[in-house]
Parts: structure tokens; C-alpha cells; sequence
């Protein structure tokens, strides 16, 4: 029997309802190569539990009451490197893919999954591979074709150009986001980014200096 528990992909589940847990370890329990050994209803918990059974994968739920999914993730990874992060969430918004990429998760998935789908991800992240939902790759490769294409202005990326552009013409925030298709809080992140870079102090000065290099006329 010792022998066989070698095979199990061990895995701690971390969610702060425990419907979702209860249903969560349902699904796993019917595989025989996964076994779950925790359960964490928060972040700090998480960690506690991540030191005590060092598992394999942790199924990390990304918003929480107290410590969020995301710091969770972080101080897991650089604390027990051995143990692989899976998010399993219900956003795909920009402010919490990209930082839960950032903190180390090797997968990001939706709560809507099947169970064969869920069991699949745990094997594929545990054999050193990521697993991320379509529209999370379909971000990231837009994050890498938007660095890698040529800006006419050095010190800016081509979306911050974009945004730079887009605020000459007046538009706010909401309706940047609109003609870009991105949230709000990134394209303010984006403004506070291009001010920064460029030594401006608002809008009024970001849009003069667009106008001045040729981006708006």
C-alpha cells in the first residue's frame, strides 16, 4: 500500500467556502492517482497547511477574505518551490491574471471546468507543464506581441502608446478601455505608467506631448 501512495499526486485545496471545497475533493476523490490531504480556507492557512503536508499542487482560489489567493501563491512558491500553484477562480480580469502569473502559479483555470478537465490540469501541472485557460494565453500572447512590436516612442510599449494616443484625442478612461478592450484599472495603471516614464504631471501635459510627437493631429 506504501508503494502505491507513492503514485498519488497529493493535492491541498484552498477556497473560502466550503461548499467548493466539499465539492472540489468529490471530483478528485474518484481518481486514483490524486489524493487530497488538506483543505485551507484562507491564504495564511494555506501556507500553514503548504509547510505541514508539503503537497504536490495546491488548488488556489485567487479572492479571499484576510490574505488573498494571489499572496498566498507567492510566499508558497518562494517558500517550498516544490509544491505547483493552480489557480482556480471565477475572474479573468487583468488584475488578477497577470498578478497571479507574476506570483508563480503554473496554471489558471475557471471554476466552471468538468472534473475530468480539473484531474487532467493536476496531472499536466504536476509533470512540470502550465495549464491556463484559452483567454488567459490569448492574454499573454497580446502582453507579448504588444512588447515586442517597435514604439515610436522609445520609453513607452506600443499599448501605452496606444493609451498615450488615445488620451490626446480626450477620451477618459472608460472609454479607452472600451476602444480597447481592457478594464479600467489597467488602462489606469497604463496612464500612471506613461506619466511616470515621461516626467508628466497629468492628462493636460501627456496630451500636448502626444500631439507634439506626431501621434494626434
Amino acid at each position: 500500500m506504501a508503494q502505491t501512495n507513492l503514485h498519488h499526486i497529493t493535492v491541498l485545496i484552498v477556497d473560502d467556502h466550503s461548499v467548493v471545497r466539499q465539492g472540489l475533493r468529490t471530483f478528485l476523490d474518484l481518481h486514483d492517482d490524486i489524493q487530497v490531504v488538506g483543505e485551507a480556507s484562507g491564504g495564511a492557512e494555506a501556507i500553514e497547511l503548504a509547510e505541514r503536508l508539503a503537497p504536490d499542487i495546491v488548488l488556489m482560489d485567487l479572492v479571499m477574505p484576510g490574505m488573498d489567493g494571489i499572496e498566498a501563491t507567492r510566499q508558497i512558491r518562494a517558500h517550498y518551490p516544490g509544491t505547483k500553484v493552480i489557480a482556480l477562480t471565477s475572474f479573468l480580469e487583468d488584475e488578477l491574471v497577470f498578478p497571479a502569473l507574476d506570483a508563480g502559479v503554473s496554471g489558471y483555470l475557471m471554476k466552471d471546468l468538468t472534473p475530468p478537465e480539473l484531474a487532467q490540469a493536476i496531472r499536466t501541472v504536476h509533470q512540470g507543464k502550465a495549464d491556463l485557460h484559452p483567454e488567459v494565453a490569448r492574454k499573454l500572447l497580446d502582453e507579448f506581441q504588444a512588447q515586442r512590436e517597435v514604439s515610436p516612442i522609445p520609453d513607452l510599449t506600443q499599448r501605452e502608446v496606444e493609451v498615450l494616443a488615445l488620451i490626446a484625442k480626450g477620451l477618459t478612461n472608460r472609454e479607452i478601455a472600451e476602444r480597447l478592450v481592457i478594464t479600467q484599472k489597467t488602462v489606469k495603471a497604463h496612464v500612471s505608467s506613461i506619466l511616470g516614464k515621461l516626467n508628466l504631471s497629468d492628462r493636460t501635459q501627456a496630451a500636448i506631448f502626444a500631439i507634439k510627437q506626431g501621434l494626434f493631429d
